[in-house]
């Protein structure tokens, strides 16, 4: 009994093994997950869980102003209501990509699952949009081993280096910018999110408001700000 509980736990941890990579970054770079620019050129700017009527515009908005091009990663959930949004992202410039059809951690779906709700949340995006996304990001950051696989047959799996916690209560607007800012470099991925369906209610309004000030700081090194797909 006991070595088959010795091979049940082994078999858990290694379907959670992945789970920290988004605060371990030895982890992330063990699984081949990209946290960084692979060039090391410019910063990207990427945005999780929407499109949403209020956030999506507004961000849109602070980014045509600053001339920058950015990375979205959908929920299919949230295009199937709101396509036109989606199309509105791909016509800005900026590049869409996936974060599933349901925002729902990774550890807790089977892998003929996961393929599934993929599968559907990228021929939603490309309906929608009119662009295929070839970027992963999954719900929460949280990668499990089997997601990993399923993820790579057909998308690119990230995470990001820099955050600014935004999706919490007590963000605010200086806290978000100082948490994205006060290290970030030439390379870096920044974490940021365009919806509040996940998160605390109006969440999207205080990183709207720590746009200026970041897009200001990556400006200040020189890098300017590109979409994950961009080569410079």
């Amino acid at each position: 009994m006991k070595a088959v509980g010795a091979v049940a736990l082994g078999a858990v941890g290694g379907w959670c093994a992945p789970a920290a990579a988004p605060v371990v970054p030895s982890i992330a770079d063990l699984c081949g997950v990209r946290r960084r620019r692979p060039s090391g050129i410019g910063i990207s700017l990427t945005f999780d869980d929407g499109p949403h009527p209020q956030g999506t515009p507004a961000v849109l908005d602070a980014l045509d102003a600053a001339g920058a091009r950015a990375t979205f990663f959908l929920v299919g959930e949230q295009v199937v209501r709101r396509p036109d949004l989606a199309a509105a992202i791909a016509a800005a410039g900026h590049e869409v990509a996936l974060h599933g059809f349901r925002h729902t951690l990774l550890l807790r779906r089977r892998p003929r699952e996961l393929t599934t709700d993929l599968e559907h949340a990228a021929a939603v995006i490309a309906d929608a949009a009119g662009v295929e996304p070839t970027r992963y990001r999954p719900p929460y950051g949280v990668f499990s081993s089997g997601g990993l696989v399923v993820a790579r047959r057909r998308w690119e799996p990230w995470l990001w280096s820099q955050w600014g916690r935004d999706w919490t209560t007590r963000a605010t607007p200086a806290g978000i910018a100082r948490r994205v800012t006060c290290t970030l470099s030439a390379g870096d991925v920044v974490l940021l999110h365009d919806a509040d369906y996940y998160s605390a209610e109006g969440s999207w309004s205080k990183t709207v408001a720590a746009l200026p000030a970041i897009i200001d700081a990556a400006y200040a090194l020189g890098s300017p700000l590109v979409a994950l797909s961009d080569s410079t």
